[in-house]
């Protein structure tokens, strides 16, 4: 029996790959005017989906079996999930992509990758034309991800649109409180040891991720970060300080490698700058957290919320 409301039979349909937290806000945001569907291999994360306004699909990207149905459903993809834990390459977008061919009906895919895949660059500028350097397997399983995506695209004419995106923060964002590791005493770099490191709020993430469904160009790379520039240990100072607690001790990088986890120090070992004019001119995104201080100045007025996020 055909539909009794025209305008809802013309929706298009977005497949969310990975909705966590920036995958809700998203659904947030095109409620009611997209048709939303959300894969997700948690069984328990169903009811959580279906009440945000998504139609939950159970499916494993481990699983090539439980993909194959997904490439009739959407229109377009919105692939936020991380890659597996090991190896250089990410064999979870390959079966994606391999369901999503079977029949290529995808003409629109939006993929959230890393900042981590340029290396280190001392604290240089980049924009989007730098080449990539990679200096761990899990920046290479993004860059091994993007070349896939990008390569789908061409051969099947669907349009890519790559977001690089950094350290992801919120006061409502789950995952950790950035005052918790202030309030632990947990220590940065000295100021002449320390890296540069780069922000977005996760509601300008969210509207970049629907910009970029509407406007991202084809195979095309945007980096989706705010204006700060800060170096690390400048950031938790500035979170200490809205938070009215004191500042985190600093150590040398010598000291650092005695109590900081390998991870960490993996972080700690890269320093870039990003440029984000294709953001603004592109993507047509006005921030409304240009930089972390406006993100973070309703610690003065919410003491007890609070989170960040790294890529």
């Amino acid at each position: 029996m055909p539909s009794g409301n025209p305008s809802r039979a013309r929706r298009p349909t977005l497949l969310i790959v990975g909705c966590g937290d920036i995958g809700l806000r998203v659904v947030r945001l095109l409620r009611g005017r997209w048709r939303l569907l959300a894969l997700t291999s948690s069984p328990h994360r169903v009811p959580l989906l279906r009440a945000a306004g998504a139609v939950p699909l159970v499916g494993d990207l481990a699983d090539l079996r439980s993909l194959m149905r997904l490439g009739a459903l959407a229109d377009a993809v919105l692939h936020l999930a991380p890659p597996p834990t090991q190896g250089e390459r990410d064999l979870h977008t390959d079966r994606l992509l391999t369901a999503l061919a079977r029949a290529q009906r995808v003409r629109r895919i939006v993929y959230g990758s890393t900042t981590g895949v340029y290396g280190d660059r001392g604290g240089a500028w980049l924009d989007e034309t730098a080449p990539l350097r990679p200096t761990t397997d899990r920046a290479r399983r993004r860059v091994d991800a993007e070349q896939r995506l990008r390569a789908y695209g061409r051969a099947f004419g669907a349009r890519v649109t790559v977001l690089r995106i950094p350290g992801i923060y919120a006061l409502d964002r789950p995952g950790g409180d950035p005052r918790e590791r202030v309030r632990q005493g947990l220590p940065v770099l000295r100021r002449e040891d320390d890296v540069h490191t780069n922000h977005i709020h996760a509601d300008d993430l969210a509207r970049a991720c629907v910009a970029a469904l509407h406007r991202g160009g084809a195979q095309r790379v945007v980096h989706v970060c705010d204006d700060t520039e800060l170096l690390m240990g400048d950031y938790f100072d500035l979170v200490a300080d809205l938070a009215g607690l004191p500042r985190p001790p600093r150590l040398s990088r010598e000291e650092a490698k005695g109590v900081m986890t390998p991870l960490r120090l993996s972080f700690l070992g890269e320093s870039r700058r990003l440029r984000n004019d294709r953001l603004r001119s592109e993507l047509r995104v006005p921030l409304r957290h240009p930089t972390v201080r406006e993100g973070l100045s309703a610690l003065t007025e919410h003491p007890g919320g609070g989170g960040q996020g790294e890529r």
